[in-house]
């Protein structure tokens, strides 16, 4: 193979990973930005177990998935992560066609404290578990926060170092990678049916708020009783 191919970009990141990368992203920076508002604790709410459950279908497809998806792919030991991090602090990190060995680590650990944020923030909601389980909720808060920005830190240093654009990558899916590595599909259809679920999902969350909005307007109408004309006072008429 010639040096020609080897620059040569092709597909890696399947829909369905790009688009819950770009979901996971959405749904903790918005349960994050509104977890101290008692007015947006429905949002907050919808977006913490939307990203339970991105975290939980993503845990499937890590068995079932596309090559690069596969857990199997980049899930390493710790050894691999040092080597990884020695070539990086010496400036000539590995070439990885998927995750490479820090990624993988971060990935284990962001979804492992979004089970933990999804679990915590239902057990809040049905008062289970007391002062531990709020305590609990902040940690897996915290520790993802901080992960997700490593991440990104150990993402755009890779970039610098190795000239390829990986923040790119996660939007179009092409990296850079022999004919043999490549993936066949985008899998569109997986893609569609997953946006559907997270949409239903909102939707149903929303449609009972809104019609628990309308029946206390009904009961509350009912108990004042209709509006006089004229605001005249009730009673007898003289």
């Amino acid at each position: 193979m010639n040096a020609s191919n080897d620059r040569q970009r092709r597909l890696v990141w399947d829909l369905p990973v790009r688009l819950f990368h770009g979901l996971i992203v959405v749904c903790f920076a918005g349960a994050w930005l509104t977890s101290e508002s008692e007015r947006h604790a429905l949002l907050h709410e919808t977006l913490g177990y939307t990203l339970a459950g991105l975290i939980v279908w993503r845990l499937v497809w890590g068995l079932v998935g596309t090559r690069h998806a596969r857990f199997g792919d980049f899930v390493t030991g710790p050894g691999a992560v040092l080597r990884y991090l020695k070539n990086v602090a010496r400036r000539t990190p590995e070439h990885h066609v998927g995750h490479n060995p820090a990624s993988a680590l971060a990935i284990v650990v962001l979804l492992m404290m979004g089970l933990v944020l999804g679990a915590s923030g239902w057990a809040l909601q049905q008062d289970v578990g007391g002062e531990w389980v709020e305590e609990l909720h902040e940690l897996a808060a915290n520790v993802f926060l901080l992960t997700a920005i490593g991440h990104v830190v150990g993402v755009l240093l890779a970039s610098r170092m190795t000239g390829e654009n990986l923040p790119r990558s996660m939007v179009d899916g092409l990296k850079i990678a022999p004919p043999e590595q490549a993936i066949r599909s985008s899998w569109r259809s997986v893609a569609a049916l997953l946006l559907a679920a997270v949409l239903g999902f909102w939707v149903l969350q929303w449609r009972d708020v809104g019609a628990a909005d309308a029946d206390a307007a009904v009961a509350s109408a009912g108990h004042h009783g209709p509006a006089r004309q004229g605001g005249a006072p009730d009673g007898d008429d003289d």
